[in-house]
């Protein structure tokens, strides 16, 4: 492992760093490399085009219970809607790539329509939905390979995360939406449905196609025997079924978050692969739902098999070409779904980043990491997923009430921005474009408040509870962000008064006499005070006098202050020692050295406190008053003098202290 230039030795953090995501990238590698469409289109896509392995199969889970073998013939007309409201969406969308031609998504178009505050709405939505794409999408992964290999059903749950892990610390690496592995696993799924769904068609026109007994399945869900559509499909049923299946346009803003990858003319190459992409989804949404109607193949209660399964298993039957095939399906099902929530990691640290620097999340989001990521977003996407993961079992059922109502009201946000944008420009064809933003904004409202209602018992009252909580969160950071900058910036609007403090009184807290102290004595006189004094606080009397005599013996003129401190509060007596010095003194400006002896980065924060940090934090707080640390590094000057396999050396020995005379002044 080599060691950077200067002879400044790897920390252990570093060597990590190196070991298992490779050697730190510069800045002026960070990747501008523009995709072409094909690429884009099978990079940007895996969220939206493989939610199709579980949109369905939703569907079926609200119904099967309560319309019975009727719905079968309801799926149809549901999933009629939600192409619907995914033309709507997509057309909106459309005219969001044109416009904004940045990445951000509906944030960008809140944001500049609306304004930053308004747009926190938006972007709690998109950060909601990314977390739950992170944990639905390997969720479902796992299913597609357990229902191949019943085996590896136990491990379920483990499966799963350990695939979140994998993928974060591959996108810790730098490895880009850009990667062409993403648009291999789109392009291998929508072949391997596609043939699926033709195969099935044909085999239905001519010879028929085999139908499963849902109610005569062992471990299906429930099959209801009434009159079906008369006595179980009530609307609530129906609005739950179309809730659950709405899950499957998640991903549609995709593109419009990355519009700035797209080569030149960005706006025209985004609006063809959002194109494509909706005409591909819907194209799958709707050949898998016909051949459920057509197969009667239903959910199971634990998900294994999956619905997707079942209906390969009809569709190409038991022969060695069938074989070959269903696995060909089952692979290229789990591996969309285990890319697909990359995706989220590109989207989520990106837009923590723009939110960041509009100060309503913490500025740590905005910094790039070792491979020129956003490692600190990728960290936080990836333990909130787990999370989640973790809470839910990994239970598709179970996390699909947190996942629509992120994402759609992000389609409505970025659909009434929208709607503003033409009504205030009023450009070439701006009613048209009005009414269809517009629309696309009330109907993704719709599919909202039919969320809120239809799945809140399952658990979509914890995002209503969470998301208002969120965005008052971010907006409480904006406010301390606003308040602090207010304060930093007093400046812009004051004369500013550059001349030497009146009276400078400089005090250094002494705890012993060593090499640590004897430093921050020595800056103490550089900066020309005109008043020096060491302080001890007494926690322990003899170790007080010995101190004291100690110090009495250099031959130096800096007096000593001993505090007493019997509750050993030592901020405390910091803080109320100021506070006395400034009020003695009212013209008097107090500056404190603290020495901070720096050791080992790991094992020196179990043996030794952080006293100076804490103190320095409290004496900050007093108008009037500096803190200084003043650190000394102890394990660098160990290194230095104790080669590898010497016996360990006194603090003497290594850095002796001239006694009985004391220099406090640089030669």
């Amino acid at each position: 492992m080599t060691q950077p230039s200067g002879g400044i030795p790897l920390s252990f953090t570093d060597k990590c760093k190196r070991l298992f995501l490779g050697q730190p990238l510069t800045t002026d590698q960070l990747d501008g490399e523009r995709l072409p469409n094909p690429v884009a289109l099978g990079a940007l896509s895996p969220d939206a085009i493989s939610s199709t392995a579980y949109g369905t199969e939703q569907i079926m889970i609200e119904l099967l219970p309560a319309a019975g073998m009727a719905a079968f013939a309801l799926v149809l007309p549901i999933t009629g809607v939600i192409l619907v409201v995914l033309a709507l969406v997509a057309a909106s969308y459309r005219q969001v790539v044109m416009v904004y031609t940045r990445a951000g998504g509906s944030y960008t178009v809140a944001r500049e329509n609306f304004g930053p505050r308004v747009a926190q709405v938006a972007a709690a939505a998109l950060l909601i939905d990314y977390v739950v794409t992170v944990a639905v999408q390997p969720a479902a992964a796992t299913v597609a390979v357990v229902s191949a290999i019943p085996q590896l059903r136990p491990y379920h749950l483990e499966i799963t995360l350990a695939a979140v892990v994998l993928i974060c610390l591959a996108n810790l690496r730098g490895l880009r939406r850009s990667g062409r592995t993403f648009a291999m696993t789109t392009y291998a799924f929508v072949g391997m449905i596609t043939v699926t769904i033709l195969t099935g068609f044909v085999r239905e026109i001519f010879w028929g196609l085999p139908r499963y007994d849902p109610q005569h399945i062992a471990g299906a869900v429930p099959v209801h025997q009434g009159g079906g559509l008369v006595m179980g499909a009530s609307i609530l049923i129906v609005l739950r079924a179309f809730a659950n299946g709405g899950t499957s346009l998640t991903g549609v803003e995709a593109v419009s978050n990355t519009v700035n990858v797209f080569q030149k003319p960005q706006g025209v190459n985004a609006r063809r692969v959002l194109t494509w992409m909706a005409f591909i989804l819907g194209f799958l949404l709707a050949g898998v739902a016909w051949l459920t109607h057509v197969t009667h193949a239903a959910p199971y209660r634990d998900e294994y098999p999956s619905m997707l399964s079942e209906i390969a298993r009809a569709v190409f039957g038991h022969g060695v070409i069938g074989n070959l095939l269903y696995i060909l399906v089952q692979a290229s099902t789990a591996a969309i779904l285990f890319t697909g929530c990359n995706t989220s990691f590109n989207g989520f640290p990106a837009l923590a980043s723009f939110v960041a620097e509009d100060r309503f999340l913490p500025r740590p989001l905005t910094k790039r990491g070792h491979r020129l990521v956003f490692s600190n977003g990728i960290f936080v996407l990836t333990a909130l997923a787990m999370v989640l993961l973790i809470v839910t079992e990994a239970k598709v059922s179970a996390l699909v009430p947190f996942f629509a109502i992120g994402v759609f009201t992000a389609f409505a946000m970025a659909g009434y921005g929208m709607a503003k944008h033409h009504l205030t420009r009023r450009g070439e064809g701006w009613r048209f474009k009005l009414v269809v933003n517009l629309s696309a904004g009330i109907m993704s409202t719709i599919v909202v408040g039919i969320f809120v209602v239809a799945k809140f018992t399952e658990g979509a009252w914890l995002i209503v509870v969470i998301f208002p909580l969120l965005v008052l969160a971010l907006m409480r950071l904006n406010r301390k962000y606003r308040d602090e900058a207010s304060v930093l910036e007093m400046s812009r609007t004051e004369d500013l008064d550059l001349a030497r403090h009146p009276r400078l009184q400089v005090l250094v807290f002494v705890d012993t006499i060593d090499l640590a102290e004897i430093e921050a004595v020595r800056l103490g006189y550089g900066l020309h005070a005109d008043e020096l004094t060491a302080v001890h606080f007494v926690v322990d009397v003899d170790h007080a006098v010995r101190l004291r005599e100690r110090w009495d013996r250099f031959e130096h003129d800096t007096p000593m202050w001993l505090i007493n401190c019997p509750d050993r509060h030592l901020s405390r007596a910091a803080h109320e020692l100021v506070v006395r010095v400034l009020k003695d003194h009212p013209d008097t400006r107090v500056t404190v050295l603290l020495p901070r002896r720096t050791y080992s980065p790991l094992l020196g924060r179990l043996l030794h406190d952080r006293t100076a940090d804490k103190m320095a934090r409290v004496v900050s707080r007093v108008r009037g008053a500096t803190a200084i640390i003043v650190p000394y590094d102890i394990e660098s000057r160990i290194a230095r003098v104790a080669p590898a396999g010497d016996e360990p050396r006194t603090a003497e020995e290594v850095d002796p202290v001239p006694t009985p005379v004391l220099s406090l002044v640089d030669d």
